[in-house]
């Protein structure tokens, strides 16, 4: 992979009875239970509260916050759509979720009229997109995050899948320099919020390619965001991407900034960091502070808030897709909030900062933070259906177009998948018409966006897949390539899936039929890999004989921690990989002979 309207009327806000939510609706943060101090010389003073007309002390700022929308505007399908709830008894469901129609709706209504209220989001609005905006280069997207109201975001590694320009563009506006405007006589206005890369540089410059920090005023509040997505950037986008930028190390960034709007007068800081954590459990509602602060909580999140300097009072993060609201101690042992709220608009962070006017920072004892489902029972946004129908009325000849039948979901989950299965044999197929000597191929799991469901997601009937539900599987735009390795190196490569940079966290690649081999994930590195169990129609590999592998250019420039799939030999460049897809669902299906789902066992997991 190469790797997000009308003015309305705010209403009051909801009580805070709301923020607590209803029984097993929340994650609260464990800092809620600390009593502020006392205001001098102002018993009446209070969060929130006035004395005598004048503002007191202590001002409670809303923070409500979302990361990896994805350009996920329509409601998302299958497991892409729901959240899991834990219920009071211990046991679990499901709640459909998320759609920019009723998250706008969820977002007007917390924020009712209040003035100290304040949106961001932590990176990856756009990239990886459905048709409806990623056939547009994301337009769609910004323009409903402007519908939103968003202030600002942090960049992700998504928003550099089509390169630094790109995203100048999409900040600054201008119709794209291909395609030109979509609609005509109307030039893409671009970002009414800013875009935040505190550690994206130019490479020639030595400076940031777009603001590294934002502050938020209102009535002598001052609160700073700075903004920065992971350090490994290049290991997760294409070359091309992020050609000519120099990521920087998230915490030593944040500390630089913090320090410099400290020196501004600005003592209240946000960190915008698209890097993330992984919760114990997948309920969205789970608290993982239970058995202490940050208990329930591993990943790269952690050892950043760890070291990230106490001048910064919160954390909205990103990029892992999951859904927690934490505290992590910082530096000095105080516990601090770290918020995700997992992806595709399914949830939102609401987090209140109680700020301290005589200090100018946040009375962190005071911060409380939940999640709350952006559930599809409330009226949508108007503005967001109007946005929504007039992008699809723009997609429709294209995104409507069959290309294919199935007997059944084709879920895109699972260390090796359905969907990965049906991906690599269509890729195989391509590769064997570019030179029929080719033997196998390979696929990375991050590429895979989504499964593919039986059930109509519009009017083309039970079992049909359409061109939009194939980009929404596969929207990167990527080739399909061919390279030769030896088979030492084929061995190498399903090493370095367990191995290197994917020790922590695996990255398995899905693979074609006729490649099997066993994992056994009770050994540690690349002893994972069986190495005797690795055949290709039966017959073991190799060392020594070529094979010709079939990839996607994100690999073949070997992405996602894959070095040796960039030293192969004898490239040649094929088509898209979606068009692949889709001519392989469309040669091997019809309404009558449908595909039926990949039995997803070429890979012998060992737990």
């Amino acid at each position: 992979m190469p790797a997000t309207p009308q003015p309305y009327h705010r209403r009051r806000r909801r009580t805070r009875a709301l923020i607590a939510g209803a029984a097993g609706l929340v994650t609260v943060g464990a800092l809620a239970a600390a009593a502020l101090p006392a205001s001098a010389g102002d018993s009446s003073a209070k969060p929130g509260g006035h004395s005598h007309g004048k503002p007191s002390r202590y001002q409670d700022v809303q923070l409500l916050s979302f990361n990896d929308l994805h350009g996920n505007l329509e409601p998302p399908s299958g497991s892409s759509g729901r959240v899991t709830e834990i219920q009071a008894d211990g046991t679990t469901k499901t709640i459909d979720a998320g759609g920019v129609e009723y998250l706008a709706t969820h977002l007007r209504e917390a924020r009712g009229d209040n003035p100290y209220s304040i949106t961001a989001a932590g990176g990856d609005m756009v990239g990886a997109s459905p048709l409806i905006s990623g056939l547009f280069h994301d337009e769609p997207t910004i323009e409903a995050l402007n519908g939103l109201d968003l202030d600002v975001t942090s960049v992700g590694n998504h928003e550099f899948d089509e390169g630094a320009r790109e995203l100048a563009r999409l900040q600054n506006g201008g119709c794209h320099p291909t395609d030109g405007c979509y609609v005509k006589g109307k030039k893409f206005k671009g970002a009414d919020f800013p875009y935040l890369a505190a550690n994206v540089l130019d490479a020639k410059t030595k400076k940031p390619i777009l603001k590294p920090y934002w502050v938020w005023k209102h009535n002598g509040v001052k609160i700073g965001f700075i903004g920065v997505t992971l350090e490994d950037t290049p290991g997760v986008v294409s070359a091309e991407g992020v050609k000519g930028l120099k990521f920087k190390d998230e915490v030593e960034t944040i500390n630089k900034y913090a320090k410099e709007l400290d020196k501004q007068g600005v003592k209240s800081v946000v960190a915008l960091i698209h890097e993330g954590g992984l919760p114990a459990s997948g309920s969205y509602n789970y608290d993982c502070d239970a058995a202490g602060a940050g208990s329930g909580i591993s990943g790269p999140i952690v050892d950043i808030a760890k070291n990230i300097t106490p001048k910064v009072d919160a954390l909205v993060t990103g990029h892992t897709h999951a859904a927690y609201a934490c505290t992590i101690p910082d530096p000095s042992g105080k516990p601090r909030t770290v918020t995700s709220a997992a992806s595709f608009g399914r949830l939102y962070t609401d987090t209140t900062l109680t700020y301290d006017r005589w200090t100018g920072d946040i009375a962190r004892t005071a911060v409380r933070s939940a999640n709350h489902v952006v559930t599809r029972t409330v009226a949508k946004a108007p503005d967001m259906t109007d946005l929504i129908n007039r992008w699809n009325t723009l997609a429709a000849p294209i995104g409507n177009r069959a290309i294919g039948y199935i007997s059944g979901d084709i879920p895109s989950t699972g260390t090796e998948s359905p969907m990965g299965d049906l991906i690599a044999d269509a890729q195989l197929a391509y590769g064997k018409k570019l030179d029929p000597e080719t033997d196998l191929a390979l696929m990375n799991p991050g590429g895979i966006r989504a499964g593919l469901t039986f059930a109509a997601k519009g009017a083309e009937g039970d079992g049909v897949v359409t061109y939009a539900e194939g980009f929404t599987v596969q929207p990167f735009s990527n080739t399909v390539n061919l390279q030769n390795f030896t088979g030492a190196q084929l061995i190498s490569v399903l090493q370095e899936q367990v191995s290197g940079g994917n020790t922590a966290s695996p990255k398995v690649l899905q693979v074609s039929s006729g490649l099997t081999y066993t994992l056994d994930m009770t050994k540690t590195g690349a002893a994972r890999v069986v190495v005797d169990s690795v055949k290709l129609g039966g017959v073991a590999i190799d060392p020594a004989a070529t094979y010709r592998v079939a990839t996607n250019s994100f690999l073949a420039g070997g992405g996602d921690g894959f070095p040796t799939l960039g030293q192969g030999t004898n490239d040649l460049v094929g088509a898209d990989d979606l068009a692949a897809l889709a001519d392989y669902l469309t040669a091997n299906s019809t309404p009558t002979t449908p595909i039926a789902p990949p039995a997803a066992k070429r890979i012998t997991i060992v737990q």
